[in-house]
């Protein structure tokens, strides 16, 4: 008799969660897997597709391995591998999430035609021209004058934001969203030390600095030191 299930399957809102112990072996798994998907053989085949996760804890699957297994829980047409998550990180997935953490500094001027893309947060000390682009992974904040292309959060965070000395942007980007420059701006309106960041409505909004630390209380990264006041 086993002491432990190698495989719980649990229903949620959401679909079914696929829970699998990460102490057992691989085969192991795949045979009380297959047990207890032949289980759900009484589900009705017309049956809408059901939305299912895996939880592969400590245990690190190999891409043939999750292809194998998304392969057996498809054999259950109304079964549908959504996500495999795992606590286990490889080195290329832990190098992105600190590249991702990272801010670069760059002092200059991006021109026109110019490109200047970074992994995670981008601190620029100068003008962005028009028709030059600056990306981010991350944020964008540039102590100087944006007159051309922002692009933050590209690779899909959508808490990114864009702060510029003097904002008058050509277009604005986070993670999808699109925001263009109005037709005329008006150079006498004072368009400084301002915010861009997206609302409840998915919509990219333009505002004063000072809504930053309400609208994005986490984006302080203050470690080590003193601070007064």
């Amino acid at each position: 008799m086993k002491n432990r299930q190698n495989v719980m399957i649990k229903g949620t809102k959401n679909g079914l969660s696929l829970r699998l112990n990460d102490q057992c072996s691989y085969e192991d798994l795949l045979i009380e897997l297959e047990e207890k998907l032949a289980d759900l053989h009484g589900v009705d085949s017309d049956s809408p597709l059901i939305s299912v996760r895996i939880q592969t804890g400590n245990r690190y699957l190999e891409a043939g391995q999750q292809e194998e297994l998304k392969e057996l829980i498809r054999q259950e047409h109304h079964l549908i591998v959504e996500e495999i998550e795992s606590n286990v990180l490889t080195k290329a997935e832990a190098k992105q999430h600190v590249d991702e953490q990272e801010i670069t500094s760059v002092s200059t001027i991006v021109r026109s035609g110019q490109v200047l893309e970074v992994t995670g947060d981008l601190l620029l000390v100068g003008d962005v021209n028009p028709g030059a682009t600056v990306r981010a992974g991350g944020n964008i904040f540039i102590m100087g004058a944006l007159k051309g292309v922002a692009h933050a959060g590209y690779n899909g965070k959508t808490e990114s934001v864009i702060v510029a000395s003097f904002m008058t942007p050509s277009q604005l980007r986070i993670f999808d969203s699109i925001s263009r420059a109005p037709d005329h701006y008006d150079h006498e309106e004072q368009h400084q030390m301002e915010c861009a960041y997206i609302d409840k409505n998915d919509h990219i909004v333009i505002d004063r600095l000072q809504v930053l630390k309400h609208i994005r209380p986490n984006i302080t990264r203050f470690k080590g030191g003193h601070y007064y006041g």
